[in-house]
Parts: structure tokens; sequence; C-alpha cells
């Protein structure tokens, strides 16, 4: 079996596992503490969540097989992959809920499993380098830590939905970055203990995780989940994805005459993502109308 066929079925597993994370912890946000609660509140009041414990299982899990699946193909392979976790996420949302799913969410996720088909075997996102130099590394810091900065500002200033759209913004960026960087440490591996624990990147990997969960939970508190999931879901691939082909030269490599249907495929690909992802957030549990107070 190739390397990238393996990538494709953990980053699967990774979907499935992280659709089954997200679902848990958006509950989770929406029903401990209060919209006033700061990123350190809101945290420290997670930890004490078991069943935001159980996400953050299913979500370290995830991780892991991310992690495997970049080892063995490329950030563009394994993130156009991973999105595929909102066709996990809607029915698992549905089923606690107990409510059905609308005929137009199968009519998305079918486009959505096309697209993505179109992506992988016209687009054949090859892989590139398996580490960034440090010079390159420093300028995509210089551009994106200003972008991190504003957004947070810009959060505390505005609140409500745009607050969310930011923080989620935030997050994302911190998972796109962790993708690349979780590239790098597994090919570390090879190098043995001393050298992985001695690494910087494992370190920074570890950080950049937790900062993607510190805010990703404060954007499902600060406004509606149809701002900041649709916007988390888009901008983290596409994230990750520009990061792999700047930082490590990976590339997509459409035959003669194949740019057109690669380009509408991407196109539908975040039509569907956003669809959906609107579609899972508008179903999401308000804690305000289902009774359940916040957590004193």
């Amino acid at each position: 079996m190739a390397k990238e066929t393996i990538a494709v079925l953990l980053a699967l597993g990774a979907a499935l596992f992280g659709a089954v994370s997200d679902v848990i912890q958006q509950r989770s946000a929406q029903r401990v503490g209060d919209q006033s609660s700061g990123t350190a509140a809101l945290f420290a009041r997670l930890l004490t969540d078991r069943q935001w414990w159980a996400g953050s299982l299913s979500g370290v899990v995830g991780l892991g097989l991310q992690a495997v699946a970049l080892g063995l193909g490329s950030v563009l392979l394994v993130e156009s992959v991973l999105v595929t976790s909102l066709l996990f996420a809607l029915p698992l949302g549905a089923w606690q809920a107990g409510r059905r799913l609308p005929r137009s969410v199968w009519l998305w996720a079918v486009l959505l499993v096309a697209a993505e088909t179109i992506i992988i075997t016209v687009g054949h996102p090859t892989a590139g380098q398996t580490r960034a130099s440090l010079e390159t590394w420093g300028c995509v810091i210089a551009v994106l830590a200003p972008v991190v900065f504003l957004c947070l500002m810009g959060a505390r200033v505005f609140g409500g939905r745009v607050a969310a759209v930011l923080l989620a913004a935030v997050s994302a960026i911190a998972w796109g970055i962790f993708a690349v960087l979780a590239k790098e440490v597994v090919d570390l591996f090879s190098d043995g203990p001393r050298e992985l624990l001695a690494a910087p990147e494992l370190y920074a990997c570890a950080a950049l995780a937790l900062a993607g969960i510190v805010f990703q939970q404060s954007s499902f508190r600060a406004g509606a989940l149809t701002a900041s999931l649709p916007t988390m879901t888009v901008l983290e691939p596409a994230v990750a994805s520009t990061l792999g082909m700047i930082l490590l030269g990976e590339v997509l490599k459409p035959g003669r005459g194949a740019v057109f249907i690669l380009v509408l495929a991407v196109g539908t690909l975040v039509a569907a993502v956003l669809v959906l992802s609107r579609d899972q957030a508008a179903a999401a549990p308000d804690p305000a109308v289902s009774g359940r107070l916040p957590v004193a």
C-alpha cells in the first residue's frame, strides 16, 4: 500500500476523532462559564468539566493520527482530507441533539467528497522538504505575529460575533502552524529520542496545540458558533496548506488542462465546508434556550 494511501486513511481517522472532540467541546464551552469570562478563566473552568476532558482525549488521539499521517504524506494532502471531519461531526451532533439532517446537508456532503476526491486525484499534492530553514520561519512569524496581535486586540474591543471570528482566526493560525511543525517533529523521530527532546520544534508544537485549544474554546464562547466554526474550519487548512507550500515547498501538480477542474473543485470544497460548518453551528444547543445554567 502506497504511503499516500496510508496517509489518507490515517487522516480520515484523525478527522473522525477530531469530529468527536469538536462536538463534545462545543457543548462544554457553551455550557461552562459565561460570555464575559476571560480566556484564562474559561479554560480553568473547562478543566473541571469531565465531558471536556473526554473530548480532549479524543482530540489527542486525532492529533496523534494526524501527526503520523503528516509523516507519510504532504501537508496539502493531509489537510485536504481533514476537512471531512464535518462529515462525521454533523451526524454525531444531530444524533446527540435528537434531530434529523435535512437533505441539503447530504447534498453538500456529497459535493464535499466529490471535490475532495478531485483535489487528491487531479491535483496530485506533492510533498517537498521535511524541514524549513530558520530564516523562512522568521519571515513567516514576522508576518503572522502582527496579525495575531491585531485579532486579539480586536476581540477585546468589539466582542460578540466579531470577537468569535477573530478568536477563531487566532486558533486557526495556531493549528495551521502546528500542522507544519508536527511534520518536522515526526521527521525528528528518526534522529533518536535525545535529539527529539532537545528540538525546539517539539515544545513549539505543544505550545501551539495549547494555544489552539484555548482560543478555540474562547471563540466558541465569545459569540454564535455560526460565526466562529466556519471561520476556523476554512481558515485552518488554508493556513496549513499555504505554509506547507511556502515553508516546505509543497506543490499541486494538475495535469495539462486540469487546472480549471482543480480550481472548481477547490471552490466547491470551500463552499461545502462553509455551508456544512454553519449547519453544524446552527444545530448546536444554546444554553440559554436549553435551560442549563452556567457553572458557578
